[in-house]
């Protein structure tokens, strides 16, 4: 929860200076004075976010002579974003440019705070729709093609699942589809195209959020394996620059596969995964765009809780 007398929203001209063109520890520096926050609030409210970090480690990363690089500390350089309300991946950014990690012409991706309003808005939604946990659904299989269409966009995606149901009764499976930053969900179009039919449909403006029954038509026994396919179509926001699905059970194989309008080939894509939200992104490994097919994709033997993407860079 934010302190309105904490975290005034004060900016001045050497803090914009900072975040536009850092180093880190400058623009780490800047955000403190301009919130007037002595590091001991700093890092109570940091430890209010579930993350460890010492005085000394906060005076040294603004001074320059220590840099975050673990992964806890990586978590605290989320946090302090919200902290210190600064633009999303303000200052992580900062840290990957200047570590030469940063891509050319890539929007940047999703934030810590986007995935994790965006998690508590599916959370909400599904319960409006009587989901809870997996549905009793454990999943065998996940298959998702993402299509980009020429305008860089997220034109839509389809997905093929593979599902046993571990209880009797499961008739129905809820997608959650999050847009790009400024789409628009009510104006998305849900699509039943195999073995199953579209029921009800809720979304969330701010956050992009759309989640949807896919009802199967038919009451599972426990044990009984069951296949359908959907699809979503988006195409309501601007240039995209990745896509991620984040998984919440084990489950089976999961696929992605990215294709790309002829007219908007990508510059370069790497596959990346996340433990959680605030964790950094680990697994990069570089994908060769199929230059026939124009498209790109991972495979996950089996999946684990936590997220797993592809991300691009436009030249």
């Amino acid at each position: 929860m934010r302190h309105a007398t904490e975290h005034a929203d004060v900016p001045t001209a050497e803090l914009d200076t900072a975040l536009r063109g850092g180093p880190f520890h400058v623009a780490l520096r800047a955000a403190i004075a301009a919130r007037g926050l002595p590091l001991q609030r700093v890092q109570h409210h940091l430890s209010r976010h579930g993350v460890k970090v010492g005085v000394t480690s906060l005076s040294y990363w603004q001074q320059g002579a220590r840099r975050p690089q673990r992964p806890e500390s990586l978590r605290a350089v989320r946090a302090l974003e919200e902290i210190l309300q600064l633009p999303d991946e303000s200052l992580i950014r900062l840290l990957t440019e200047s570590d030469g990690r940063a891509g050319a012409g890539r929007p940047a991706g999703r934030s810590y705070r986007s995935l994790v309003e965006a998690s508590d808005v599916v959370d909400r939604l599904r319960g409006e729709l009587g989901w809870s946990l997996d549905g009793g659904l454990h999943t065998l299989g996940h298959h998702e093609h993402v299509r980009i269409g020429a305008r860089r966009e997220l034109a839509g995606r389809e997905a093929h699942h593979i599902v046993r149901a571990h209880r009797d009764g499961a008739d129905r499976f809820v997608a959650v589809h999050h847009g790009d930053p400024g789409s628009s969900p009510r104006d998305m179009r849900v699509r039943a195209l195999e073995n199953c039919r579209t029921g009800r449909v809720h979304w969330d403006q701010d956050t992009g959020v759309l989640v949807a029954e896919l009802l199967f038509g038919t009451r599972l026994r426990s044990g009984d394996t069951f296949l359908f396919r959907y699809g979503i179509d988006d195409a309501t926001a601007g240039t995209s620059g990745e896509y991620l699905h984040r998984f919440g059970f084990p489950g089976g194989q999961y696929a992605l596969q990215v294709r790309f309008d002829a007219a908007a080939l990508p510059a370069r894509c790497h596959r990346f995964t996340q433990q959680s939200p605030a964790a950094p992104r680990s697994g990069r490994q570089d994908l060769p765009v199929t230059w026939s097919h124009h498209c790109v994709h991972v495979v996950e033997p089996r999946i684990r809780p936590g997220i797993v993407g592809i991300a691009w860079d436009w030249e």
